[in-house]
């Protein structure tokens, strides 16, 4: 074939030459879809797992010796096989390319094969990249939204985090009264010392403890703290009936400003009270 080809002239020769190259990428092309079938078998088979490679892509980039890169998309067809049987077909016989059905594959929408597959016979792996893109998507669906909330995290022994969701109205009110309280401390604060300018934090701890106040106007014997502590008179120590045991330190701070209810139980029936 070569010496004939040498003597027709240059432009008979580029034909014989792109008939040649078109037989060739033919013959490529039914090789791959052959192996798209066999790799599809492979992980239908779940014959995979026996050689103890971490990834499919990674069992053909080893057996083949393609790069990583041509593995995924051999991946990517077998995967869609049954989705896109019109290009796979057109793979086999070699009348599409790997990288053409490859970029089907791992972009078109399901139900698209029959509209690929006729575009793909006359369009490069661009036009194909192109036209995958301006495809209409779906519109994603819409979850409901999530109502108020408060969630908190610890952040080390010292520190607590505390994040807060709020409608719109709600977030507004709380603004303006955090707003409202930190400009009083700012005008509480003296000019002449060395304390720290108030912060937002601490305008959130004065809100905090005016709400306390009115509770306990409207409540006199609403305390801010309430500690419940077991004492079993035949025991020496008390147990807490929730929360962490106290520290030294917490326990004097509050029990500075506090009052004290004591109810006596026997056999878990209350048999008195008292208050100090």
């Amino acid at each position: 074939m070569s010496s004939t080809a040498t003597s027709l002239a240059a432009g008979e020769r580029l034909e014989v030459l792109f008939d040649e190259i078109a037989e060739l990428c033919g013959q490529r092309n039914a090789i791959d879809g052959r192996l798209v079938q066999i790799v599809a078998e492979l992980e239908r088979e779940e014959l995979a797992g026996l050689t103890g490679v971490r990834s499919m892509s990674a069992l053909v980039a080893w057996k083949t010796g393609v790069a990583p890169r041509n593995a995924e998309t051999v991946v990517a067809i077998a995967r869609r096989l049954e989705e896109f049987p019109r290009c796979t077909e057109a793979l086999r016989e070699g009348r599409l390319s790997l990288d053409q059905v490859g970029v089907i594959a791992e972009r078109a929408a399901a139900g698209s094969d029959e509209h690929y597959a006729e575009l793909a016979s006359v369009a490069t792996v661009s036009q194909l990249r192109t036209a995958i893109k301006m495809e209409p998507r779906p519109d994603p669906e819409t979850r409901p939204e999530s109502g108020p909330e408060v969630s908190t995290t610890s952040t080390g022994e010292r520190y607590t985090t505390y994040r807060i969701r709020l409608p719109r109205l709600e977030a507004a009110k709380f603004d303006a009264a955090v707003q409202s309280h930190h400009d009083a401390l700012i005008a509480e604060h003296p000019a002449d010392t060395e304390e720290a300018f108030p912060t937002r934090v601490d305008a959130f701890m004065s809100l905090v403890e005016a709400g306390w106040d009115s509770d306990v106007a409207r409540r006199p014997h609403g305390q801010h703290t309430t500690v419940v502590v077991h004492l079993d008179v035949d025991k020496p120590a008390a147990a807490l009936h929730l929360g962490p045991i106290l520290s030294e330190d917490e326990r004097q701070y509050l029990l500075c400003d506090t009052t004290c209810e004591v109810w006596f139980e026997r056999h878990g029936q209350p048999i008195g009270s008292g208050r100090t």
